[in-house]
């Protein structure tokens, strides 16, 4: 007969992929009639906006577009003029466990973007995203904890408590931020908005009751063009603070919130001084607990023989997580001598892994770009990538993780060898552990057919293996734990290899 069992459901969400996709986006565009012809390109630089993110079967897709801005040096005339064009993209991960009730996390981000010019009147722009995807799938099974009656036929069960780390929730919330910001006034008036770009941070979350608090800033940075075609920088710190929604996670959960755009705009008022910005915006979740979980992980009778059906649990456990910041500087050597920096900026390339023995390092390209006015007084751009690295503690069984950013400014400055940068990258880790439990998941007991333990001896001397447990010996002589405690006067299950043993037989 089928013998009944305690069950507990599990509620959460099992990771079923993670990946980073490489994707390229080309488009030629006519220059308007309103815009004199190029003679030079300075520079291009674009900010990836995500759209829509969606699990299909088999597949996780992602739709956005980048909004590109181009700087061009006009024929016949003086100052900085400007382009903007907007370039869609789709990309996908085919995973054979998604289906559309999957929660799909997805960040993308511009890696280059660079424009060539065809004639005066038409460019070519091409853009290479990073889209980072993540896929949690919704658990809704089982686990055997125990035997409601194990007394009733002699039933003994090992319950073993096991800790593991469930992803309690993955929640989004979309939201909008709108101001009117002034330029400083040190700063000279400006005739154009040339281009502006923003960095988000995430600093603060946390769980309170239903609700996931969470506090952060998006740095705005813009670059105008005032009188006389001098180009000019200027810096703002926006915070702002939300509340979402979260369900079946506790107060002591750990909370990872990615905010990214999903358009910006940011448009000069007519008095030269006042800037308007709006940011749509899309915080994404992911929230994670530490769990205490009982299972039944084996049984047997004394008086009966059973069969028992097992499956494997796979149970993870968070060894670290965190950000660590690590700051690059670097010198960018130059052909022509740098008077002043108009403008600096940073673009993230993916991540990469490496190991020596429980030593990680995370390592990324950061791709630096920097306008600046050189001695002769030209406009000049110059790209350089460079390595930036951090090193975490972890085991050889351990996986990461791992998302990096530029949150703050770019500091550039001339020096008699170059130009000297120095800016702040942001390793965002989670370190995690998986080991899989085999767990019972039904038992069958035929209650016709007693064990015969006929030709048993009434007592046996036995010498406990060196990783032996007592419960594997009290099985098999299909006699008790606590009767072999009683005859051998013990008082804790743990028994040393080489000890011997009295193991009475069940009566």
């Amino acid at each position: 007969m089928e013998l009944e069992l305690e069950r507990k459901q599990l509620s959460g969400y099992e990771p079923v992929l993670e990946t980073t996709l490489s994707h390229e986006e080309t488009m030629e565009m006519i220059v308007p009639d309103a815009c004199p012809d190029i003679l030079r390109i300075c520079d291009t630089e674009g900010t990836a906006c995500l759209k829509s993110k969606e699990a299909l079967e088999g597949r996780a897709e992602v739709l956005g577009n980048v909004k590109a801005t181009v700087l061009y040096l006009p024929d016949g005339e003086e100052g900085m003029r400007r382009l903007e064009l907007t370039l869609p993209f789709t990309c996908g991960a085919d995973c054979a466990g998604i289906d559309s009730q999957c929660a799909v996390v997805a960040v993308p981000r511009t890696v280059t973007a660079e424009t060539r010019s065809l004639n005066p009147r038409k460019v070519l722009v091409k853009v290479n995203l990073a889209v980072s995807i993540q896929v949690f799938a919704p658990v809704y099974g089982m686990v055997c904890t125990g035997v409601p009656s194990p007394e009733e036929y002699g039933i003994q069960q090992l319950v073993e408590r096991c800790d593991t780390c469930v992803t309690a929730c993955v929640q989004e919330k979309p939201f909008t931020f709108t101001d009117e910001i002034s330029l400083p006034g040190s700063r000279p008036e400006a005739e154009e908005l040339l281009k502006h770009r923003i960095a988000l941070r995430c600093g603060e979350a946390k769980v309170i009751g239903s609700k996931l608090i969470f506090k952060g800033e998006a740095q705005l940075q813009v670059l105008y063009r005032a009188e006389g075609g001098v180009l000019c920088p200027a810096e703002f710190e926006l915070p702002f603070s939300q509340i979402m929604e979260v369900n079946g996670a506790g107060e002591e959960s750990t909370c990872q919130v990615q905010v990214l755009p999903t358009g910006t705009d940011c448009t000069l008022g007519g008095d030269g001084r006042t800037l308007s910005v709006s940011l749509d915006l899309l915080a994404q979740a992911v929230v994670r607990e530490e769990r205490s979980l009982e299972l039944l992980t084996d049984v047997y009778s004394t008086t009966y023989d059973l069969a028992a059906d097992t499956q494997n649990h796979i149970l993870h456990h968070m060894l670290d997580w965190g950000r660590k910041e690590q700051t690059v500087r670097e010198i960018l050597e130059v052909g022509v001598p740098a008077r002043e920096v108009c403008d600096a900026y940073v673009t993230m390339g993916g991540t990469d892994q490496s190991r020596e023995g429980n030593r990680l390092t995370l390592s990324t390209q950061a791709n630096v770009t920097v306008i600046y006015l050189s001695e002769e007084g030209s406009r000049t751009t110059v790209t350089k990538t460079l390595q930036a690295s951090c090193a975490l503690d972890a085991s050889e069984e351990a996986e990461c993780g791992c998302m990096c950013s530029c949150p703050a400014p770019v500091f550039a400055t001339p020096t008699s060898g170059g130009l000297e940068v120095r800016f702040q990258v942001d390793f965002q880790y989670t370190v995690q552990e998986s080991r899989k439990v085999l767990g019972v998941s039904a038992l069958r007991m035929d209650e016709t057919t007693p064990r015969d333990t006929s030709d048993q001896p009434s007592i046996v001397l036995r010498m406990v293996g060196s990783e032996e447990r007592l419960w594997d010996i009290a099985k098999a002589y299909a006699t008790t734990q606590r009767d072999i405690m009683q005859a051998n006067g013990l008082e804790e299950e743990t028994v040393p290899g080489g000890q011997l043993l009295l193991i009475p037989k069940k009566r």
